[in-house]
């Protein structure tokens, strides 16, 4: 099956006063605030249309723009480029929300799509009225995709009685005509696999070795089949390129020290990483103390950096030929597009991704 290459849409750019300085932050956890900048969304989402990525997610937060919103106007400023909405469960009734989504989907000419997600923070979701623990969440997350795909599906009204819903005459006067896949899910644990074995297209994997990658996508697929429907897999990468190994692996050396340098920073400016959605999900891990904000954003950064792709377009692309043949189908290039030698890197990235010959000896890799 054919790679789908993804990008990102945001709805401003990363934190930061200069390009180098924006490139470095998107190894931080993402402050709370997050404007909306049309003229952003609209460059960004023709900047992947132009570089020949397949898709694009716009991603979710309790503070942050309304990513349907954000989506349709990326959608608005393309003509190929598929949008996936990253959609957290419970937040609106799901009714309400498969009719947003076929609304899009109609007005873009198939192109939207929807990541389901049940929020992997309670601190977060808590701060949209969400009170259920996460075990909770995922259990009205299978009553809430049983109605939002029934609704994208009927044909005539309907009526449903469960724990968390009840509906009459419910019907959408619409059905979406995607040109792929319309539902994707993430989540590691059992129920995770099991809700997008019985509701998504698409599963995304999460970060793993290799060998625990493929472990993990015959287990989803397994649970798939048992249903009757097949999965694609999808990973999300971070990356940093050079022109050849030495280049990306200085790069990120100093991608590191900045980026640490602006979230350390003594004069306040640091404060506001402190409160990222990404280390509350930390904090409720265990991962790290509360009481000290700086050492915890210390640590995110490292541990970014550590998880990338560092490498020439060649390397990285070799990399991602290793996930190709442990059965991942979308992957998901995230990286600094903050300048001109950026944008290129990715073009030669995707090229070479879309090579015949590479993807023809994948298996081997």
């Amino acid at each position: 099956m054919e790679l789908d290459i993804r990008g990102g849409v945001r709805a401003a750019p990363v934190a930061g006063d200069t390009p180098e300085e924006r490139s470095a932050l998107r190894f931080a956890p993402d402050p709370r605030e997050r404007a909306a900048d049309p003229g952003y969304v609209a460059r960004t989402a023709r900047e992947n249309e132009e570089d020949g990525l397949d898709s694009a997610l716009v991603t979710q937060s309790s503070s942050w723009p309304d990513p349907w919103l954000v989506a349709a106007w990326a959608l608005a400023a393309t003509s190929r480029l598929r949008i996936a909405v990253a959609h957290r469960a419970g937040t609106t009734a799901p009714t309400a929300a498969a009719r947003a989504l076929a609304t899009l989907d109609r007005l873009s000419g198939g192109r939207a799509a929807a990541h389901v997600i049940v929020g992997s923070s309670d601190a977060d979701v808590l701060r949209d009225g969400d009170v259920l623990g996460k075990a909770d969440r995922y259990r009205r997350a299978d009553e809430y995709l049983s109605l939002f795909t029934r609704t994208l599906a009927a044909r005539e009204p309907f009526d449903h009685d469960g724990e968390f819903y009840t509906v009459r005459d419910a019907y959408c006067g619409l059905v979406p005509e995607p040109r792929g896949e319309l539902i994707s899910f993430g989540g590691s644990s059992p129920e995770g696999l099991e809700l997008a074995a019985r509701y998504a297209e698409v599963y995304a994997v999460p970060a793993l070795p290799v060998p625990a990658t493929r472990r993990r996508i015959a287990e989803v697929r397994a649970a798939a089949a048992r249903h009757g429907r097949p999965l694609r897999i999808w990973r999300h990468l971070t990356l940093v390129l050079g022109k050849d190994d030495e280049a990306a692996q200085e790069r990120a050396r100093v991608l590191g020290r900045e980026a640490l340098r602006l979230t350390g920073a003594a004069d306040g400016g640091g404060d506001r990483f402190t409160g990222a959605v990404q280390l509350d999900r930390d904090r409720e891990r265990g991962r790290s103390d509360p009481a000290h904000g700086r050492r915890q954003t210390e640590a995110y950064v490292r541990r970014s950096l550590a998880a990338a792709f560092v490498g020439s377009p060649a390397t990285v692309a070799d990399r991602i030929g290793v996930l190709r043949a442990a059965g991942v189908d979308v992957v998901q290039l995230d990286m600094a597009v903050e300048r001109a030698q950026d944008r290129e890197l990715r073009r030669d990235l995707v090229r070479r991704l879309r090579d015949p010959y590479r993807a023809g000896r994948r298996g081997a890799w």
